[in-house]
């Protein structure tokens, strides 16, 4: 993606749009918001992630001479709209949720004001970052909250859809709380730890299993963790290891981290036993891995059959978000201005389908914290320019059941707007942490969750609200 141009990444029916606009003269501002309208994988919350790449799309953002020549082959296209493009660039703003925050359904994570010929140009793009690395840190978030706390690593880049949705999915998978990734690539594009053992070809490229391990001890003993069910886990993988370890201690080269990792068979079982005879021979240090088409339900069962498991790698599952393939985000228009206007007019989508009629006008979001614990008490999407007094007693109410009601108390609670500036007139104005300082946020963030709505079945809703201007707003324009 890095040393590819981008500016074609995108559908046809926007560049066919743009060309309408262009020949009826249509340079209206517009507001666009990217949001999404169901948690993935039974989830009541979702991390935002991919917001790095479109900052690298958005300022790379031009047609070179063989995108034009390849647009004026398609015989689509006429050539003013051509010789437009060839100077084309982004002028407008965007507004966007940080990496790594926890988001709600609903609720924009981008905000774009800009003329619509570019607003729509971009459509598509920022949809494909965000829709999918969003879905991989989320993924990645439900993997580590099931192993409570314990390192997980990331190594799905063989099973990935392709070379990006696996380098693209590495650091999301960190941001979410993996503790790195076996993908090189990843770690040098985005300074996250690599992590790996060996496969068990390695064993089975020698005459014997203990010649094997004896060897990779000898080439790596800072970090000698050794696969053992090549040939029988118990009887010959987990005595072998031990015959290593003590061998090792004997020569006063006692590894760093040292362990065994297991691929097949009854994880549960195979762990026990395997941590009684590591136990047995002195070695209580030693830790346990675990592999094996391991996601978030998996990893919840073996710990409460009580598993003494203290690593995981975690892949197909994981980099694909096997249970659910797809965020599910969109890009909807939500207020238009005209030359000479001083407000947005704003823009409603009606849908037979509840959950498909958007929420219209120029909106912000402001996250409720409770003052005393630090909890997420809702969120409240509101217009641009309404305020608030935190000394003030703050009514909430369900915008679809409105008379589900809470108040919240004045003097308990803080707002703080999500929204921050990324792009202003084309400009950008942000600059991304680190990867590793994203993944520390994502998990200061998750801790302002409830545990009631961290738990993997059945959590409870995280509530996001409309404030009343932008409730009646809604309203209004439906019933019109």
């Amino acid at each position: 993606m890095d040393s590819t141009n981008l500016t074609l990444l995108t559908d046809l029916y926007e560049l066919t749009m743009m060309q309408g606009y262009y020949k009826t003269g249509n340079d209206e501002t517009v507001v666009f918001d990217v949001f999404y309208r169901e948690n993935p994988s039974g989830s009541s919350y979702a991390i935002t992630c991919g917001l790095d790449s479109v900052i690298t799309y958005i300022k790379n953002l031009s047609f070179s001479y063989e995108d034009i020549d390849y647009l004026r082959s398609t015989n689509v296209f006429d050539e003013d709209f051509l010789e437009y493009l060839a100077g084309f660039h982004f002028t407008g703003d965007i507004y966007g949720i940080p990496e790594g925050s926890v988001v709600f359904p609903k609720e924009p994570l981008l905000k774009i004001i800009a003329p619509i010929m570019e607003a729509q140009l971009i459509e598509t793009a920022i949809l494909c970052f965000v829709n999918h690395q969003s879905l991989i840190a989320t993924k990645a978030s439900r993997v580590n909250y099931a192993a409570g706390g314990t390192g997980v690593m990331e190594f799905g880049l063989r099973r990935a859809q392709g070379a990006d949705a696996g380098t693209y999915g590495a650091r999301a998978a960190v941001i979410g709380g993996c503790d790195g990734t076996s993908n090189v690539l990843a770690g040098q594009m985005f300074d996250i730890p690599i992590l790996g053992t060996h496969a068990h070809s390695w064993i089975m490229s020698f005459d014997d299993e203990y010649t094997a391990f004896k060897t990779y001890a000898d080439f790596y003993p800072d970090t000698c963790i050794l696969l053992v069910d090549t040939y029988d886990t118990l009887k010959s993988g987990v005595p072998n290891a031990i015959r290593v370890f003590q061998e090792l201690k004997d020569a006063g080269k006692v590894p760093k981290r040292m362990g065994i990792r297991l691929d097949s068979g009854d994880l549960a079982y195979l762990s026990k036993k395997a941590r009684m005879m590591l136990d047995e021979a002195g070695f209580t240090e030693a830790t346990i891995a675990a592999s094996s088409d391991l996601d978030e339900k998996l990893i919840e069962s073996l710990k409460l059959q009580g598993a003494p498991i203290t690593s995981w790698g975690v892949g197909t599952k994981l980099i694909t978000s096997a249970d659910c393939p797809a965020f599910g985000g969109v890009y909807k228009l939500a207020a238009t201005k005209h030359d000479g206007d001083t407000d947005f007019t704003p823009k409603i989508k009606i849908s037979e389908n509840p959950i498909k009629v958007t929420i219209p006008g120029n909106k912000t979001i402001y996250r409720i914290h409770d003052k005393a614990t630090g909890k997420i008490r809702g969120d409240l999407i509101c217009l641009v320019g309404e305020e608030y007094d935190c000394n003030e007693d703050l009514v909430l109410f369900d915008p679809i059941s409105i008379w589900k009601k809470s108040v919240i108390p004045g003097g308990s609670y803080t707002m703080k707007e999500l929204l921050v500036p990324i792009f202003i007139k084309g400009q950008c104005t942000y600059e991304s942490p680190t990867t590793m300082e994203i993944r520390a946020f994502c998990q200061e963030e998750l801790n302002t969750l409830w545990d009631e709505s961290r738990r993997l079945v059945n959590p409870q809703e995280v509530y996001v609200d409309l404030s009343k201007p932008l409730f009646d707003l809604k309203n209004q324009l439906l019933a019109r």
